[in-house]
């Protein structure tokens, strides 16, 4: 190993404990990590230099004299988390604690990498030296930085978006499904933060499923783990144009349709809700929504049939299901699902994505690697 890689290790081994720990003496850092007094003092030194470590007052001592603090900076490190979606991406920049400091929304017009590339540095500002990771969530399959099956986004075949990206900002980027973002998020701090295993199944233009196992998320030999919306309807329906069968007919937009038809007006911002609503006096609306969630309720017995989840989260238009809609989902799939699996709402919506982009981005700047585009 080479003399610079080994200092690297042991500068990433006191950032980590310093950052794990928070505030903590020489002393005590020097017990954590394992390194000498003489090695530590120039790395703290230069640490203090880069904004890593602040020096504090004295501490507290039941004995002897007080020893001078050191505190982590989370200010120090920067992550960007930047969410694809139809007509405009949405970016954070967050500190290592996970607070976000800025946010913008912004249109798409252009070429997705440099919106990306441009975006960025601008939302950063004079933060951007301390910018260490970026997390990029599409909707669409990922693989090694490369997404496909993203219609809405305009990135039908596979286009290697991450390399691109870390290419220009020159530190690590993790590319993903942004449903798997979703079900990292809802794990992290949402409706699954008490489980390890669990299923997101997130409707929207089309439909797709997070996996969470064990803790962690799972994607399959070839990125396309969760793509459910793919699932056939018969032996002859394939699905086009990057839309499977499952989700042409009981996607958003295809409930959007037929609320549509069934009260003829203006396309309903919330169709799941406007259903739910109309099925409250229209007989037709009630079988119509008895039909959805018999279709849904199938969808999730077959992944329960496969990999035992014990808790499906309900998100994007899903979640708008009133507590009796929801109430008769869970009775249709505990009457189908081989194992108790328990149906509720996720509880972060929007939020989701970019909270769980923002933990992946964090990964990744802790990992102290020149790259991190993961395959499944």
């Amino acid at each position: 190993m080479s003399r610079e890689r080994a200092k690297e290790i042991k500068r990433l081994s006191v950032i980590s404990t310093a950052r794990q720990v928070r505030l903590l003496s020489r002393a005590e850092l020097t017990e954590l990590t394992g390194l000498s007094p003489a090695t530590l003092t120039p790395l703290v030194r230069e640490l203090i230099a880069e904004g890593y470590l602040i020096e504090r007052g004295p501490g507290t001592s039941r004995a002897g004299r007080p020893r001078a603090m050191l505190e982590f900076n989370p200010r120090a490190e920067l992550v960007a988390a930047v969410a694809l979606e139809p007509a405009r991406i949405s970016c954070e920049i967050a500190d290592s604690d996970g607070n976000v400091v800025a946010h913008r929304a912004v249109r798409l017009t252009g070429d997705i990498v440099d919106t990306i590339c441009r975006s960025v540095p601008e939302l950063a500002g004079d933060g951007l030296p301390a910018l260490r990771g970026v997390a990029i969530a599409a909707p669409g399959v990922s693989s090694g930085g490369a997404v496909r099956l993203a219609p809405s986004v305009g990135l039908v075949e596979g286009r290697p978006i991450g390399e691109s990206v870390q290419r220009h900002l020159g530190v690590p980027v993790v590319v993903d499904n942004d449903v798997n973002l979703m079900a990292a998020g809802e794990h992290a701090a949402g409706a699954g933060s008490d489980v390890a295993d669990l299923l997101l199944l997130h409707v929207a233009d089309g439909i797709g499923a997070g996996l969470v196992l064990d803790g962690q998320v799972r994607r399959g030999a070839g990125g396309a783990a969760g793509e459910v919306g793919f699932l056939p309807l018969d032996a002859t329906d394939r699905g086009h144009d990057g839309i499977g069968p499952f989700e042409a007919r009981w996607s958003e937009n295809a409930i959007a349709e037929r609320v549509v038809a069934l009260a003829p007006g203006r396309r309903p911002d919330t169709p799941v809700a406007a259903l739910v609503e109309l099925a409250r006096t229209d007989e037709r609306a009630g079988a119509y929504l008895d039909e959805l969630l018999r279709a849904w309720s199938r969808l999730i017995v077959s992944c329960v049939c496969v990999i035992d989840p014990g808790r499906v989260l309900l998100s994007g238009a899903a979640a708008q299901l009133d507590d009796a809609a929801v109430e008769r989902l869970q009775h249709l799939v505990s009457a189908a699902a081989p194992a108790t699996t328990e149906v509720r709402r996720a509880v972060l919506g929007d939020r989701a994505v970019l909270h769980g982009a923002v933990s992946y981005a964090l990964a990744a700047a802790a990992s102290g690697l020149p790259t991190l585009l993961p395959s499944p």
